[in-house]
């Protein structure tokens, strides 16, 4: 990386001279970036600042569906283990060479290989669920995987954005003994300066090949239309908001739920919000004596008035869904709208039916998480109300997770990170708990669904699979997803195009900021 408060080279190319007559984009962060190498040495700053610099072969568009993006379209051989990709044309790097089949080769191997501590190696070498036997390139415009066996989630895991959407870099992006210097890649903007803990600087690609379309998550058109985007460190919250409203930053990319209504009042500043793949709900430990029973858990989930928790939790923000497919996901239809109806009658007759004495459930919860805290709280109080004796157990967020790891528990409230397809939302909760205590789902004709999303390809029977494993859920009901996160986004009234989105990552192309 160049040094720490110095502008790359090629930062003045044509096109972006005019960078320092406009005042830049700045975008609030809360911490410093780890590294400028896409998907090594990363966390979720990182990720997001590389994601304007770097493009793959494939993205998620806006409701986490994989669409082509240097690719202009891909194919799926018949045996399920060959991708051929078909490039783009016109795309340049932003150094001004064209992309070539050759140059997804190169960045390929060179992220491939272990001294390069790539994040998603493991997802493509044979160690995780299939392995990258070869690429290839036929010719100039054309480049072909070949795995070891079929495995439907594998363009899902090119574009995963912890891996920078497996971004192609041009080879010039190392330095003369093979080490990294700066990245040099095809997306609208490109590194200009990195001063560390202040800002990262980047500047309009002048080179940028744009997709015909509308904005379309990390796909589809993303115009760089300022000239420099800044990301500015501001740890605090208090400062980055009152640096909001004084004009000094553009956005805050990541706002608290309660600061909402306080923001929304601020004149100059505007609010907008977006559901997420993240996941909150109430774990079941299946194999404790009393919740083995399924008719205490159904008891349970009918004695939740999901609506009214996820009002009272989310201020009005959130929508109530007890799927494990999110909201916003492409797979999320009338089958995953089906849920436990809230029926006190009916709980306290499971309740008899159960057997259960009275007997004291613990609720495991953290105040790390607010909304999980309260979630669990509130729970409490409508389990109370249909004979249902419970006891809250506030425990640090250290301690709750080793709980749930060990899977020593009886319930708990947790909070599940993003997972961008709905095979890896259900295997997050699920498997075999002899092997792995944590999980929470261990039906072995749902084991055998999840496994087989994993594997095919076609987006019809993918539907059918996770359909019939959504009215297992419902018949099991080994946890309650009570709802999704949210992506909140503010933002002064001179930013025109900025948009929260599903995957809870700032965009700044197709945005524009007036004076």
């Amino acid at each position: 990386m160049a040094a720490a408060g110095m502008a790359l080279a090629w930062a003045a190319a044509p096109g972006i001279a005019r960078a320092a007559d406009a005042p830049p984009l700045r975008i609030a962060m809360t911490a410093d970036i780890r590294s400028t190498e896409p998907g090594v040495n990363r966390d979720a700053n990182s990720d997001m600042v590389a994601l304007h610099i770097v493009e793959g072969l494939v993205a998620f568009g806006e409701h986490a569906e994989i669409k082509p993006l240097l690719a202009k379209s891909y194919t799926i051989g018949d045996d399920g283990k060959t991708y051929t990709f078909t490039l783009r044309d016109g795309v340049l790097f932003q150094n001004g060479a064209p992309l070539t089949a050759q140059d997804v080769v190169w960045s390929w191997n060179y992220f491939m290989n272990p001294k390069t501590a790539w994040r998603c190696r493991g997802d493509f070498d044979g160690s995780g669920a299939a392995k990258v036997t070869s690429i290839e390139a036929p010719d100039a415009h054309t480049v072909v995987y070949r795995l070891d066996k079929p495995y439907g989630l594998f363009l899902a895991s090119l574009a995963r954005p912890d891996c920078a959407g497996s971004g192609v870099v041009h080879r010039d992006s190392l330095n003369a003994d093979g080490s990294w210097n700066k990245p040099i890649g095809t997306g609208p903007f490109m590194l200009k300066e990195w001063k560390r803990g202040q800002y990262i600087s980047l500047a309009r690609n002048p080179h940028y090949a744009n997709q015909d379309g509308k904005l379309d998550g990390f796909t589809g058109s993303k115009r760089p239309l300022v000239d420099e985007v800044r990301f500015m460190i501001v740890p605090d919250d208090a400062t980055a908001k009152a640096a909001l409203q004084r004009g000094d930053i553009d956005i805050i990319q990541d706002l608290s739920y309660t600061d909402v209504k306080p923001m929304q009042a601020v004149q100059g500043v505007k609010v907008a919000s977006s559901p997420v793949m993240s996941l909150t709900g109430l774990l079941m430990q299946t194999r404790d004596p009393l919740l083995s029973n399924v008719k205490l858990r159904q008891a349970i989930v009918h004695a939740i008035d999901n609506a009214q928790l996820v009002a009272a939790v989310g201020d009005g923000l959130m929508q109530p869904s007890t799927s494990m497919v999110p909201l916003i996901s492409s797979y999320y239809d009338k089958a995953q709208r089906e849920t436990w109806k809230y029926d006190p009658a009916l709980a306290q007759k499971l309740v008899q039916e159960s057997g259960y004495k009275g007997q004291e459930i613990a609720i495991i919860a953290t105040k790390r998480y607010p909304e999980a805290y309260t979630s669990a709280v509130i729970i409490q109080a409508m389990l109370q109300a249909v004979g249902i004796h419970t006891r809250l157990e506030v425990t640090e967020w250290a301690t709750q997770l080793d709980r749930y790891n060990s899977g020593k528990y009886q319930m708990m409230t947790f909070p599940y990170s993003a997972r961008l397809d709905p095979s890896l939302n259900y295997e997050m909760m699920s498997g075999n708990k002899d092997k792995q205590p944590r999980k929470v789902w261990d039906d072995p004709k749902a084991l055998a669904l999840i496994e087989s999303s994993s594997t095919i390809t076609d987006t019809a029977q993918r539907q059918a699979q996770f359909d019939e494993l959504h009215k297992l859920f419902l018949e099991d009901a080994p946890m309650m997803p009570l709802f999704n996160g949210l992506d909140v986004g503010a933002f002064r009234e001179t930013v025109k195009g900025y948009t929260p989105w599903a995957l809870k990552r700032a965009r700044a192309w197709e945005v524009t900021r007036n004076p």
